[in-house]
């Protein structure tokens, strides 16, 4: 492996933070809902770069008060909100010492309590909360909070009122919220130390039930010498999953080789694997080593090697049988050392039934089999894919794009038979053809995906307005309707919907399931 991806491997496999494992963990909730209940505040937490981490599942939950929560309904105030925590992250990290403390004010002029998830001088995330003024500096915190409000528009009907919202706190109330948040901060840390970050495996991104599922899987096998099988479509990452494989195992500092066995004909593809001696054919001037020799002690991938043709299935099964192989015009057999990754798209097991794959080769393919899930069926994993990507993206031209709502729409309505590879380059398309736009709309959609969004809605709004059937029926089809495009706007996040649709998860749930809208949705 190459010191590049050895550094990438590391800045990959760095130790992250995900919501839903924080929410997750008894002692954080339960400290989360002594604040709540002590102060009506709402601890939030951020990953190292200062990001507030439920926003990635569409989530913002605002202090109960006026100020907070219309400016989190606000576009520009949300924007204003996220560029006062990621401010207040980068103030931690300029003297990053374990304990919470009090940092720079929010665009509203609330102070902001954070305390930092440290480890060795490193920040990894922190826990925050806002919302509150302090006991004798009320006035010029309110008329900071009136002059933020104004400058965003906030529609807020009754100032008094709306300030008698915002709890005041001692100096004592501030020892002990900074003590909670400590023990919270703690309790993260060992997340860190000891978790692994849900949403990625290597460069697998995902956190859908099928990608963990794969995860799980590749942490069990990942230090076992069996040879693995990796099934899934083209663009699916293959490869990206004999990659984790190599780097997560004790082989890691070993070489990883990579080949395509449908790239070339019979008598090339064993010159490229087994290598040959000097003289053993016109050209060859000098012996030349093969992939697996070149893979000794370390990993060798085969891709689709089930394009492979009978004579050269022999040869790969002796190897495996074996673990030695004959260059090509060699009298002496080489032994090695390779921990073999095969991959196809094809369908094996159908093949040896036909008689075109050998039996004993699959079985010796198939000591550990790894299934890729194409994309089509994790759609959930859509905005970490190109949350993802749009950050690579950032690094070479150093502006950070997003995508519009439409724009992800219409990548949600699409079914991607290019899978991660296609989605990869869609997004590089529109980076470089948007121009120095920030917001990427849907004007540079390829047409594929475009006129398969626009068949899709043209054809629901032609048979969206019920004119048949009672009125009862008519208004429970089209609440149907706005349901369903509801939880695919919102990438099935039920608690964003519930709240953009007015109405409780526990009563969103129960329209989903009468009307039978549950398995429309893809899994997360």
């Amino acid at each position: 492996m190459t010191v590049a991806f050895r550094e990438a491997a590391c800045k990959t496999h760095r130790p992250m933070l995900d919501s839903q494992s924080i929410i997750d963990l008894p002692l954080v909730h339960t400290l989360r809902e002594l604040v709540r209940s002590w102060w009506r505040l709402e601890l939030g937490f951020t990953d190292a770069s200062g990001y507030v981490l439920t926003h990635a599942d569409g989530v913002a939950v605002p202090p109960p008060n006026d100020f907070c929560r219309l400016s989190l309904a606000s576009p520009d105030g949300f924007k204003a909100c996220n560029r006062s925590v990621t401010g207040a992250v980068e103030q931690l990290k300029e003297s990053p010492t374990a304990g919470a403390r009090l940092v720079m004010p929010c665009h509203l002029g609330f102070p902001q309590a954070m305390a930092p998830i440290i480890r060795d001088g490193q920040i990894f995330g922190t826990v925050f909360t806002a919302g509150f003024v302090i006991e004798g500096h009320e006035e010029p915190i309110r008329r900071s909070m009136d002059e933020g409000s104004r400058r965003l528009n906030l529609p807020i009907e009754n100032r008094w009122e709306s300030h008698s919202e915002v709890p005041v706190l001692t100096e004592r109330d501030l020892e002990y919220l900074g003590s909670l948040m400590e023990l919270v901060a703690r309790e993260l840390l060992t997340l860190v130390e000891h978790g692994r970050d849900p949403r990625h495996f290597g460069d697998l991104i995902g956190r859908s039930p099928k990608m963990r599922r794969l995860y799980t899987m590749l942490d069990r096998v990942s230090g076992s010498d069996a040879t693995m099988l990796v099934i899934g479509e083209n663009g699916t990452g293959k490869e990206v999953v004999a990659r984790a494989i190599h780097t997560m195992s004790p082989r890691v500092n070993k070489p990883f080789v990579a080949t395509n066995c449908a790239a070339l004909n019979d008598n090339l593809l064993e010159a490229e694997l087994f290598g040959y001696v000097k003289g053993a054919f016109t050209g060859a001037i000098r012996d030349k080593p093969g992939l697996f020799q070149v893979a000794d002690t370390g990993t060798l991938f085969l891709d689709e090697v089930g394009d492979t043709s009978p004579a050269m299935q022999v040869k790969l099964l002796r190897v495996l049988q074996e673990g030695t192989f004959m260059p090509v015009g060699a009298t002496e057999p080489i032994s090695v050392d390779v921990r073999v990754v095969a991959a196809t798209n094809k369908p094996l097991r159908k093949m040896v039934e036909e008689g075109t794959f050998r039996e004993d080769l699959y079985y010796r393919l198939n000591v550990i089999q790894l299934d890729v899930p194409p994309l089509r069926d994790r759609k959930g994993d859509l905005p970490l894919l190109c949350d993802w990507f749009l950050d690579r993206m950032a690094e070479k031209s150093g502006s950070r794009k997003v995508l519009s709502a439409e724009t992800l729409q219409y990548f949600w309505e699409y079914d991607w038979p290019g899978n991660v590879r296609q989605l990869e380059n869609e997004i590089e398309r529109l980076v470089v053809l948007s121009g120095e736009q920030h917001e990427i709309d849907t004007t540079f959609l390829s047409p594929a995906i475009k006129s398969n969004g626009q068949g899709r809605v043209l054809a629901e709004v032609g048979s969206a307005m019920p004119t048949k059937g009672t009125l009862e029926q008519a208004v429970g089809r089209l609440e149907s309707r706005i349901i369903k495009e509801g939880l695919v706007r919102t990438g099935w996040n039920k608690s964003k919907l519930a709240r953009d649709l007015g109405v409780s998860r526990t009563t969103l749930i129960k329209k989903i399931r009468e009307h039978n809208l549950e398995q429309t949705s893809p899994s997360k």
